[in-house]
């Protein structure tokens, strides 16, 4: 966090490529497009780029009334997926020399090019504006691919004839990049996948290009696939009612994931009012959440585990591979706003292309709809390699 004469010092600096002051409230895309712009730092600066919102563009205090709606507001450009990855960044009410303001840090981010709404944007000086194919090809450039997370990794041995190109263009790329951006046709194939962290470096596969775009990802990362089995009572037993190896890429996996919970999920109508109500044993938004959440948080490092979703007759048993993350503990596990990503790419892209609603939503969403569907509350089991997850049936 940036001392009072550092931040003095930038407010009364002139204009510059990793400052920027308002006192309009009223385009909220503003506050995005900066956000996204100093994450990506373009001019590689490695240092954090500043939002003061409440002050004039010659340093002039603006007298706002900085209120929590607006800080919520400014916090939630880290996590509502509007910028992709989520940024690095603190939002905070301060007041210096007798001004009240909002400030927003942001730092560098590892992973470039960051994108708010599909489009990359950057600033070079005063300028801020969207990246051209060239700036695109600079910041690939800048990544740090020795800090990177696992899922941005390039896999050994994978090259692009592993990857479903037209999986890519057809489905994938839409969903990702604003269609202003697509309709230029300025880039090739390749210059976009590299750009999206689909290809390393070297042109191989990265591990979220194969979990979202690859032909056969279990043949690179084999526990990429969530194993379903249904027993007809309450314990493991020798009759398996129904079983399932769920894999390919993301998307496809995720719909074929929706439908099997779709199909189990049994209905009773309830005769005991005066109107006939149908109840269902669980509500599939619940176990779609818990799922999705268990495949985007998972490790795929070092194991061929799956993801399991057992279903047993009174409960549901979803076990994921990897413990607890980053900021995520194990007494912090689950509570609303609280997140950390072990695959910040995966997640990014499952957020793209909708699975995701908003960051460290999932888990709350689950709950609250196993309250209204009168399901006792989730039951999870957090340990330092799996999350387990148990989900009962109406009572």
């Amino acid at each position: 966090m940036l001392s009072d004469d550092e931040l003095r010092a930038l407010l009364h600096g002139g204009e510059a490529d990793h400052v920027e002051r308002t006192v309009s409230l009223r385009d909220r895309s503003k506050f995005g497009e900066a956000i996204c712009a100093f994450a990506n730092d373009l001019v590689d600066r490695r240092m954090p780029g500043v939002l003061f919102v409440g002050v004039a563009d010659d340093g002039r205090c603006g007298d706002l009334t900085i209120d929590e709606q607006l800080l919520q507001t400014l916090m939630g450009f880290r996590s509502d997926g509007n910028i992709l990855p989520p940024p690095v960044m603190q939002v905070r009410r301060h007041t210096l020399d007798g001004c009240t303001m909002a400030i927003v840090e942001v730092q560098p981010a590892e992973n470039p090019p960051i994108k708010y709404d599909g489009r990359v944007c950057v600033r070079i000086g005063p300028r801020r504006g969207y990246a051209t194919a060239e700036e695109e090809r600079r910041l690939v450039e800048k990544r740090r691919w020795g800090a990177l997370a696992f899922d941005q990794q390039p896999i050994a041995g994978a090259s692009v004839v592993d990857l479903d190109l037209l999986r890519f263009r057809e489905e994938y790329l839409p969903t990702v990049v604003h269609p202003d951006v697509l309709a230029e046709n300025g880039r090739t194939v390749e210059e976009q996948m590299r750009a999206l962290g689909i290809i390393g470096p070297e042109g191989r596969p990265t591990a979220l290009g194969l979990l979202v775009c690859g032909k056969d990802p279990r043949a690179w990362l084999p526990g990429a696939y969530v194993q379903f089995v249904r027993y007809p009572g309450a314990e493991v037993g020798e009759w398996v009612q129904d079983q399932k190896e769920i894999g390919g890429p993301l998307a496809a996996m995720l719909r074929q994931i929706d439908e099997v919970i779709a199909a189990n999920i049994e209905r009773a109508a309830d005769l005991s009012g005066p109107i006939e109500q149908v109840r269902a044993s669980y509500p599939a938004i619940a176990l779609r959440e818990l799922v999705r959440n268990a495949v985007i948080h998972r490790t795929y490092e070092g194991t061929a585990a799956p993801v399991m979703l057992t279903w047993y007759a009174d409960r549901v048993e979803i076990t994921s591979p990897g413990g607890p993350y980053g900021a995520v503990t194990a007494q912090t596990f689950g509570q609303p706003g609280l997140t950390d990503a072990r695959n910040p790419a995966l997640a990014a892209a499952a957020k793209a292309m909708g699975f995701v609603q908003r960051f460290g939503s999932g888990i709350p969403r689950a709950r609250a709809a196993l309250e209204r569907n009168g399901n006792p509350p989730p039951e999870f089991r957090v340990e330092p390699n799996f999350v387990h997850v148990t989900v009962r049936v109406v009572p």
